[in-house]
């Protein structure tokens, strides 16, 4: 065990000798002594993380353009488990809604996300943009954030690319294994109900599911749009059968339809389990395999995780402009607000995530082919009180409106990725590189039955007396929703380039293609109960009893006796197919003069064509569909643009420091979902949203400049600015009607953002406490400004306002510990970023700002022995929650974990 010990901390120690000397290879046995003994004497005094960190400071360097690299140690050290909380370590990114990334304060259509440079799409119902999360940091080798554009990149861009690098053949056998289990302060009790077998590994076994009968029904009682009504069922089986069947048997058949939906959906309030997860990693390469003198390797990996996260959370709606001077705004009072809404929402969430490289190296050739299925689903159960005094809806007027939500959204990406790296030496094409890649993936999200119960809670005194319904109501008091959607991309691309040398300069050319066919299939279901005038239900006579009312109508006797009408509520486009090419070309060069100034830039031509038509499938009259499809509504829904996108950055480089200036100008283009007219409830604002077909493309010209200094020690520091010009930036626009808010998409006038950005990581004490502190971290601060027409004012109180989700800071800081016997790792981790505007004010208010959340972590390794690791991590120590703030009172509200896990992971 010794020498395999002795080999594996070389490993270690040479990164960090690589960063700050040189040295040669030895010849004999007792100079290889000598150098093992050298060897750890730095292992006692150099830090892992600046060894680890050596190779992307490295990379960083040798980048012609701003970027930033983070890798799979310094992921490790933060104990982030997925990419985008990864991510919001970065240098001016910040996360929102733990999926999405912000780049210097740009909301996410803003930043492009790549797969090893390839495109790959979103299983998000309500974003292009892939949610960030889906990426297990188990998988991952390293995080480049490229800020400054470079022609072999998809010119949609904005704030910054993100590729998501994915772990590679091993250089010898690996085997890992990785349990954990995890606490949070806020899961000691939450909602849950019975689902189907299968729900432990994130896949619904078709309890939830549209049953084919109802499916059936929906084909065979059409009246131009399909209609399951009592009147049209009678109807149609009367005209096939020749003579009237009667209400009584239309009713019957229309009851047989309720009985075949899922309809045991009652909540029980019960403690909930810990968190728990299990990876596992193996991989080998083997020599000579075909007797080439070629190396095959493999790697594979699994990841299982299973989180619940329950929270109390809060919103409402200002009553007055000046509802601040009141003095009084607590939650419990309707001092400020005109409506308030308290919710409990208990959501489980299972990853199962899967992943197979197979490589093969010969002689300057390299061939890598990966296979990924990532599962991410979320099972969400949430009970919620609305009280709206103006519509008699309170407790001290006796009745408020209770609703119960059960939703099972299982999001699912499937990746097939061919990739080849060739260094030719072949007459003519002598040191010609080419890399090359092909990507077919396939992202799904499908919400196999979501059931949305709407009645009202009785109060007499302020106490609870009943659950009930009445038909008078009107409403939908028992709304089921099924959702399916397949988004299909298809990616391939080229690169060659070739390098020219001459008597103290040399250039790099390179050119090539990279090409995307994207296709999105949208479709989405709506049932409702309709209750006759004069029926009145009584669901619950106690609070507990009322949590079951998701199963009331689960016997067929209560079905029976109840005067109730399944119905189809279908708008004529709430479905919707897309589709999407990109055919690019570009050319770029690299220019070094006496390794002291480097040029580097190049022009890109992008071909783009995209279509998206909203419509109803359930829709068979012509006459219907005729404005939906027409081919005035397809000129419409199409996009087809072409132009030309240039960029340059000019390096100046000594060994202790680089200065570095580029420019580029770029596009952001509408969100698929941003274009089509249908609407969807976002989840990030909670807003009902409408997509606007006329949105236009945004045209940016990007401004950055940075200096880095590279001390002899590992030290090293940055900073930074840099400034954007937005024409026609999109924008989330706000009107109200009948006391609702609705949020549409439009182009804004202009925008600008400008800012600074500063880095570092340097160390503070070689010898304390033994071992060595050092600190890293980020600081940015910046601000925006977006124009809005007059014309385009709308209901909107600010036409001049930062752009939404920008924050005027970002900052992040760690204190770092290293043992020097290496058995000992920590750091204190610091995140904040400033308030951000959620949602643009309407009405006189204010805009609605996101208020700054400090989130502290601590993270803890200890090494016992060289296979195993135990690591001890506790998330947000400070236990602040989530809070959006309109004219300065609280106006939303969500409750946020502490969270203690332990890890241990040992490798064979």
């Amino acid at each position: 065990m010794k020498p395999k010990k002795q080999f594996k901390a070389n490993l270690v120690t040479l990164s960090v000798l690589c960063a700050f000397s040189s040295f040669s290879s030895v010849a004999d046995e007792n100079e290889q002594a000598q150098v093992q003994k050298e060897i750890e004497e730095v292992v006692a005094t150099a830090s892992r993380l600046k060894g680890s960190a050596s190779a992307v400071i490295e990379e960083r360097k040798n980048q012609a353009f701003v970027a930033d690299i983070m890798g799979a140690e310094q992921i490790s050290r933060t104990g982030d488990s997925d990419a985008a909380s990864a991510l919001r370590r970065v240098t001016g990114l910040s996360l929102v809604n733990d999926k999405f990334i912000y780049v210097r304060g740009l909301g996410e259509r803003y930043s492009s996300v790549r797969l090893n440079g390839a495109s790959v799409p979103s299983p998000d119902l309500t974003r292009s943009v892939i949610p960030l999360d889906i990426f297990p940091s188990s998988i991952i080798e390293s995080l480049s954030v490229q800020k400054a554009y470079s022609p072999n990149m998809p010119a949609a861009f904005g704030g910054g690319d993100v590729n998501i690098r994915t772990k590679s053949i091993p250089d010898d056998r690996v085997f890992k294994v990785d349990i954990g289990a995890s606490y949070k302060d806020t899961n000691d009790d939450g909602y849950t109900y019975e689902g189907g077998s299968d729900d432990w590994l994130g896949s619904d076994d078709g309890t939830r599911a549209m049953p084919g009968t109802v499916r059936a029904a929906l084909n065979r009682y059409v009246n131009g749009i399909s209609d399951i009504s009592i009147r049209n069922i009678r109807d149609i089986e009367s005209k096939a059968l020749g003579e009237d069947i009667g209400q009584d048997a239309a009713i019957a058949l229309n009851k047989d339809l309720i009985k075949a939906l899922p309809r045991d959906y009652g909540l029980q309030e019960e403690s909930l389990n810990p968190d728990f997860g299990i990876k596992a990693v193996y991989g080998d390469r083997f020599d000579d395999v075909f007797g080439f003198g070629g190396s095959l390797g493999f790697l594979a990996s699994v990841a299982y995780d299973n989180e619940w996260s329950n929270s109390q959370e809060f919103s409402a709606v200002l009553s007055a402009v000046d509802a601040a001077q009141s003095g009084d705004c607590s939650k419990q009072s309707f001092a400020c607000y005109s409506a308030k809404n308290d919710k409990q929402t208990t959501k489980n969430n299972i990853k199962l995530n899967t992943s197979l490289n197979l490589g093969y190296k010969l002689d300057g050739h390299e061939l890598t082919a990966t296979y990924m299925k990532l599962r991410d689903t979320e099972d969400e159960a949430s009970v919620a009180i609305y009280q709206e005094p103006s519509k008699s809806l309170s407790i001290d007027d006796g009745q408020v409106q209770r609703s119960h939500t059960t939703s099972f959204e299982e999001r699912e990406l499937d990746i097939l990725q061919v990739r080849g790296q060739h260094n030719l030496t072949w007459s003519v094409l002598d040191g010609v590189g080419v890399d090359w890649h092909y990507t077919d993936s396939t992202a799904t999200t499908e919400i196999p039955g979501e059931l949305e119960i709407t009645v009202r809670d009785e109060y007499q005194d302020g106490q609870y007396q009943r659950t009930f319904y009445n038909g008078s109501l009107g409403g939908n008091p028992y709304l089921y929703r099924f959702v399916d959607m397949e988004d299909q991309v298809e990616n391939w691309g080229v690169n060659v380039n070739k390098v020219f040398y001459f008597d103290g300069s040399d250039i790099e050319l390179s050119g090539g293609g990279y090409f995307i066919e994207k296709a999105r299939d949208y479709r989405t279901d709506f049932f409702n109960y309709r209750f006759a005038q004069t029926q009145q239900v009584e669901l619950a006579q106690s609070e507990d009893d009322a949590l079951n009312i998701g199963s009331f109508f689960s016997n067929d006797n209560t079905v029976d006796n109840t005067d109730v009408e399944l119905l189809f509520q279908e708008p004529t486009a709430d479905d919707y197919l897309a589709a999407q090419m990109i055919d690019a070309y570009f050319g770029a060069f690299d220019y070094t003069i006496n390794n002291n100034w480097r040029l580097s830039g190049g022009v890109r031509y992008e071909d783009f064509r995209q279509v998206a038509l909203a419509f109803s499938r359930s829709a068979f009259d012509p006459a219907l569909l005729e404005d939906k499809l027409s081919s005035e509504a397809i000129e419409q829904a199409t996009v087809m643009e072409d132009d030309y996108f240039g960029s340059l950055s000019m390096t100046y480089s000594q060994d202790s420091y680089q200065v570095r200036f580029g420019y580029g100008n770029t596009v952001v283009r509408p969100d698929l979902r941003e274009l089509t007219p249908v609407q969807y409830q976002d989840p990030l604002t909670d807003y009902r949203t409408l997509g606007n077909p006329y949105l236009e493309s945004s045209y940016l010209d990007n401004f950055d400049t940075r200096v880095e200094f590279y001390l002899d020690n590992g030290d090293n520091y940055s900073i930074g600015a840099f400034y954007k010009d937005i024409d026609s930036p999109i924008e989330a626009l706000l009107t109200e009607s009948d006391g609702r808010f609705t949020l549409q998409f439009d182009n804004a006038d202009n925008a600008v953002v400008y800012g600074i950005e500063a880095e570092w990581m340097t160390e503070l004490s070689a010898d304390m406490l033994g071992g060595a502190f050092f600190t890293s971290g980020n600081l940015t601060v910046s601000d925006s400004e977006v124009t809005i027409l007059e014309s385009q004012r709308g209901d909107l109180t600010n036409l001049k306002r930062r752009m939404t989700g920008h924050s005027k800071y970002v900052a992040n800081v760690q204190l770092n510990y290293d043992s020097h016997n290496g058995n000992h790792q920590a750091s204190v981790i610091y995140n904040v970023f400033g308030d951000r505007i959620l949602a643009a004010g309407v009405n006189n208010f204010d805009d609605a700002y996101e208020q700054p959340i400090n989130s502290l972590d601590l993270v803890y390794s200890y090494y016992p022995n060289f296979n195993s690791t135990i690591t001890f991590k506790v998330k947000n120590l400070l236990g602040q929650d989530f809070e959006v703030e309109q004219n300065d009172v609280l106006i939303r509200q969500k409750e946020m974990p502490t969270e203690i896990s332990l890890d241990f992971s040992y490798e064979f």
